[in-house]
């Protein structure tokens, strides 16, 4: 796998001293259609998608909390069907982070816990609210160190080919200093970053925003201040860019939920200790307390959705269509 060059800031001014250091930038756009290494099996397996990925949040408990064998469970599959990425959905070290691309959690729970071939492929991360315990931007600095890590700023984008003249859009946000008030500088800069993106990608098929908080959820935190507020702060960008997919993590479990609007929301939490979730209520089309993780496959007219348990088990699956 070619070595990633580390993004400097080049695009955003200063934040303020309480916020993490100018390490904060807009990331390269490129345009990727698979794994650039030719020496993955995975590589080798074809279907009718173009894209192919698996997204995983909550997990770094130096492999407890089943964290292994999720682990384990996510290797067999990426082996056995294309596979391009790993999204991680944030609280990638609990409890409180890491202090620095040197901290040892990077060994006991990463490196030495997915340690699959199959999963040797660039990770794309956002931070939860646990990574910011500690030094946020030491997450990003880990992307000159690993072959796999590939965090070039605390908000950044993908672009990804879809048949001949179609696009996926990715953007990877930072939500957690939306839930802090004296980050308002940072959250409207970020906003605004947003909706650039969003403007200018009206030729892009399908448009999908990962974050570490949810929008709505059906987990423990229903009508806390978490979910109230991001949904204050990202409902009105879904529905004004018709974003077709919000993926994140923070409740731990499995969930795809459908409010009002063109949205779907998808929660990938569930990638070591579990929280419980709510049955019968009317936005949720499946919810989970298992732990597992979520394989999205893109093509230019479907995504196609899978949430898969620690015993290889798909829990559920799902097509979206346009």
């Amino acid at each position: 796998m070619k070595r990633r060059n580390f993004i400097k800031n080049t695009a955003l001014t200063t934040l303020s001293a309480s916020l993490v250091s100018p390490l904060v930038a807009l990331a390269e756009n490129r345009e990727v259609t698979h794994f650039e290494s030719e020496d993955l099996s995975a590589t080798s397996l074809k279907d009718e998608y173009d894209v192919h990925f698996i997204a995983l949040g909550d997990w770094g408990r130096n492999g407890e909390y089943d964290q292994n064998e999720v682990a384990k469970q996510m290797g067999l599959w990426a082996k056995n069907n294309p596979h391009d990425f790993v999204v991680s959905v944030g609280d990638n070290f609990y409890p409180k982070g890491v202090v620095s691309e040197h901290d040892p959690l990077w060994n006991y729970s990463f490196e030495n816990i997915y340690t699959a071939h199959s999963l040797q492929c660039d990770w794309y991360p956002v931070l939860g609210n646990h990574d910011y315990h500690a030094e946020p931007e030491a997450q990003i600095t880990y992307s000159k160190v690993s072959r796999r890590w590939y965090m070039p700023a605390l908000y950044y984008t993908k672009q990804y080919k879809l048949g001949n003249n179609d696009k996926l859009l990715m953007l990877f946000i930072d939500t957690d200093p939306m839930l802090h008030a004296d980050k308002k500088e940072y959250v409207d800069k970020q906003m605004a970053w947003i909706d650039e993106q969003l403007k200018k990608a009206g030729d892009v098929k399908w448009k999908m925003i990962i974050g570490h908080h949810p929008y709505y959820t059906v987990g423990p935190r229903i009508k806390n201040y978490d979910t109230l507020t991001v949904r204050e702060k990202l409902s009105p960008v879904f529905k004004k860019y018709n974003v077709d997919v919000y993926l994140s993590g923070h409740d731990h479990s499995l969930q795809h939920l459908k409010p009002e609007g063109v949205t779907h929301q998808f929660i990938s939490g569930a990638g070591s200790e579990l929280t419980p979730v709510s049955e019968g209520i009317a936005y949720s089309r499946f919810q989970a307390s298992d732990h597992g993780f979520m394989c999205f496959a893109i093509n230019n007219s479907k995504i196609s959705v899978k949430a898969i348990n620690a015993t290889g088990k798909i829990l559920y699956q799902t097509e979206l269509t346009k």
